[in-house]
Parts: structure tokens; sequence; C-alpha cells
């Protein structure tokens, strides 16, 4: 049975405008300059430059007489982002980058054009007197490397594509017979090889002959997985060899490439430039903060259409057209007021922001020490600046800040607390920098396994499980002890 009630729901939602600034907030300074050109090109009110523009607001009370559907009588703050866009605490020129002369350089990496990884192998080819069919199949097989330098498909795969998108019908032995004739045989040496064995030995087998070549060939051809296990007490039983000369091959064999596709001076692959959006300098001894608004234009409203309003206002009787015109200017004209506040109020808070993270990692930020990183979590700096736990993490996970020791993800300064045997807060990332230094300094013949390690944090005093170091080990990409071992 149908009823009628009454029911009585409290909803907080975004504005428009709320969700574009938040969406402004997190967009790092090349994507925010390219967000800009879009919008001063589709938005013909906007202004770039330093010329100050007549009062936009005076403006807009001047036309009074239609809304924004073209009738009589309207409110003309049909876009009032005032109520949460306010920059009452920071002046204008706290929001501007002008710190630069004209005389500056801006340096900058240059990327060359040049020929790709594959078109080169596809080039080299040109020196082989091979047949069509063969050359089908060494074009099809280049294009089948991946940007290592690896072939990682079954070679019956191989043949069932020829067939398939290339109408060469082969078998099994002519694809191989023109993968290790031909493809295997370009430069650089090593490509086209199915696993990391194979290009190994490859890159072997080009080089002169010499004793120490031919036994690190004998002993990846034979004993592959103790080698890579480094299983060193095996392999000197099985080959009847001493440790001078295991050393030796060892020596020969990390000097090769295990990603010959990657080296190739001329992959041109897109390459991605961090632009840092902060920028931290130490000067006397404090610590700087600027934000890099460089190639930001200043933006005002457009005088131009400012005026078009007041002559369209002082008409006493309008056209359809007319009236069309003044919705249409009405319309750029707000649009332009918000964005050049947004823009205001971004700036703002990627400062506040930013000038409260490095207040809180002033030791670190003074002298470079990770080990002086302290515990730090998003909500700190929230509750700090009085600002929602998801502004400050579109801030921290998105931006670049320059440093004296380098460009730094902003979210790399976050870390979880732990407590010492002391009962300080430590962060960390001050435990895995010990641990990776403990490591670098550990004896290479018997390096420590987890256990010994979490037995030397908690003589230094940091009381951790043998599971977290190996959690921790694992994040700083190192191996276990087994495969830290050298001879």
């Amino acid at each position: 049975m149908l009823k009628q009630g009454l029911h009585h729901k409290l909803l907080q939602k975004l504005s428009p405008q709320q969700i574009q600034l938040m969406k402004l907030i997190q967009l790092p300074t090349q994507a925010f300059e390219e967000r800009l050109k879009q919008e001063i090109e589709e938005n013909p009110a906007l202004d770039t430059g330093k010329e100050e523009p007549e009062s936009f607001e005076d403006t807009l009370s001047n036309d009074s007489e239609y809304d924004d559907t073209g009738n009589e009588k309207i409110e003309t703050d049909d876009i009032n982002i005032d109520e949460y866009l306010s920059d009452d605490e920071f002046p204008s020129y706290k929001t501007q980058a002008n710190n630069y002369s004209s005389d500056d350089d801006e340096k900058q990496v240059p990327y060359a054009a040049g020929t790709t990884f594959h078109q080169s192998l596809k080039n080299q080819l040109n020196t082989f007197r091979i047949d069509d069919e063969e050359r089908a199949i060494a074009e099809f097989l280049v294009g089948s490397i991946d940007d290592s330098g690896y072939i990682r498909r079954d070679i019956i795969d191989l043949v069932d594509d020829l067939a398939f998108t290339q109408n060469v019908f082969t078998t099994e032995e002519k694809v191989t017979t023109v993968l290790k004739t031909v493809v295997q045989r370009l430069d650089p040496i090593g490509v086209g090889a199915l696993d990391l064995k194979e290009c190994l030995i490859i890159q072997l087998k080009s080089k002169p002959e010499k004793k120490s070549t031919s036994l690190a060939i004998n002993i990846l051809e034979n004993a592959f997985d103790h080698f890579v296990k480094k299983h060193y007490k095996k392999l000197l039983e099985k080959f009847d060899i001493d440790e001078e000369q295991l050393k030796e091959v060892i020596t020969e064999i990390s000097k090769l490439n295990p990603k010959p596709g990657s080296s190739y001076a001329g992959n041109n692959k897109i390459a991605e430039q961090i632009v840092p959006d902060f920028s931290i300098r130490i000067i006397d001894g404090n610590l700087e903060l600027t934000l890099n608004s460089r190639n930001a234009p200043e933006l005002h409203v457009s005088r131009e259409y400012n005026n078009m309003l007041k002559g369209y206002s002082k008409s006493k009787e309008k056209s359809k057209a007319q009236k069309d015109a003044v919705l249409f200017i009405k319309q750029k004209l707000d649009a332009a007021k918000w964005f050049i506040d947004a823009i205001k109020q971004r700036q703002q808070t990627l400062l506040v922001t930013m000038n409260a993270i490095m207040h809180r990692q002033e030791e670190y930020f003074l002298t470079g020490d990770e080990r002086k990183l302290k515990p730090m979590i998003l909500k700190d700096i929230a509750d700090e600046i009085q600002m929602d736990v998801s502004t400050v993490s579109r801030v921290a996970n998105s931006k670049y800040v320059s440093t004296p020791y380098g460009t730094k993800l902003i979210k790399d300064f976050f870390s979880e607390s732990m407590k010492n045997d002391q009962g300080e807060d430590v962060s960390t990332r001050e435990i895995k920098k010990i641990l990776e230094t403990v490591i670098n300094e550990e004896e290479k013949r018997k390096p420590l396994t987890d256990e010994k390690l979490s037995k030397l944090l908690k003589e230094k005093g940091y009381p951790i499980a043998r599971r977290t170091v190996a959690k921790y080990r694992e994040q700083l990409d190192i191996p276990v002890a087994r495969l830290r071992k050298e001879i």
C-alpha cells in the first residue's frame, strides 16, 4: 500500500566550482600550465599580463536589467564563490613568483629525435643477404622484441602468428634458424634472446676467446641455476675450480648487460621530465620556500569584455540578439572571475601545506640526512593547517619539491612511526635507512640473515621483529642474504 510522508535529510554536496578547485589543486605544475592555456583559449574574457583591470564587481553591478536567460531584472552573482574561496589572509603578492629577471637562463635538458630501437634493428637487416621469406620472418621477430631486448614468446606461437598475420607459412626450424643466424647477430649484442641465460651466453660468445670466458659459458650452459642462486660451493665442486677462477667468471659475467635493449642510445621513449612544484633553499641557515609559477601567466578579466558589457547595459531597448550577447558576456566574465580566484586559492593551499611540511621536517631539509625525518602522516598536516586530509593528500601525491639534495616526491616525506627502546617515536624511513646502511657494511662473504639484522637493530635501539625486517628489506629492493653473498 502506497503512503505519503515527509522526511528531512541533511546532505553535504560539493558545488561544481569546488570540484574543479580540487582538480586544480591535484594538478602538478606542467599539467596546471596546460590547464591554464586551455582555459585562456576557451574563455575570451581572460587576459594575460600585468595590467590591472577595472573593478569586475562594479561592471556587473551596472548591468542589473537582465538575468541569465535574457529576462529583465536579475541577480548578477550567479557564480558566487566568495563563500568558500577567501584570500583575505594571503595578499596576492604571496601567490606570485616574480623573483626572476629577464636575464635568467632557464636551463632545460634537450631531447634529440633519433632512430628508434626497433627501427635501428630493422635497418641492420639490410646488411644481411637473405631471401624474401627470411626477411619477412626476421622483421616479424624484430617486431616481437620487447624494450629490454627479449623475445618472450614461444617459437610455435610465433610460427602461428606469421601464418595468420603475415601470410607466411613456415616451420619452427626455419624461424629458429633465422633467429640464431640473423636476429641474434644484431647490435646491441644479446637482443633476440628468449631468456636471460641465452642473452648472457650470446654476449660471452661474441667476446674474444679466453679461459675465463670459456669457463663462464660452460657454467651458464650447465649450471645456470646454481650460479643464479649463488651456490658457489656446488660450482667449485662441479667444475673442479678454485675460488680465484670462480671470481674471474663472476667478474666476466657481471660486465654483461642483462637488458641489452634498454641500453640502446637512440631508444626513443617519451622522456618524462620532472618539473618541481616547489623549491626549498637554505639561505643563511634558514629555509626558504617558493612556489614554481614561473611559466604561469598572470590572469585578469578582459577590459574589452567589461566595456562591451557596459555598452550593452546602456542601451535602453535591446533586441533578442543583444540580450543573448549580454548573457554570453556575463557568463564568460563570471567564469573568468571564478577561475582567477580558484588559482589564488590553489596557490594558497599549496604554499600553506608545503610550508607546514617543511617546518615539520626542518632537520632533514637542513642536513639532507634521511635519519632526521620525523614520523608524519597526512592527518598531522591536515590538523595543523586546518584542512581536510584529502586536500593534503592531493598536494602530497602528485607534487615534487626541489631541495639541495635533489628533487623529491612530497609523499616520500610521510611515514608511520615506531617507538625505539627509549619510548621515542621514530620514523620508519629512519629505520629503513639504518637497515640499508647495516646491509651495505656487512661482510659480503657472510651476509646477515633477517634474524641477525633484527638483533643488530635491537642493539641499536630499534626493537623490530624479523618479519618487519624482511618487509622493509623487500621495500628497499634488497635480496635475501643468500643472494647477497660474494666470494
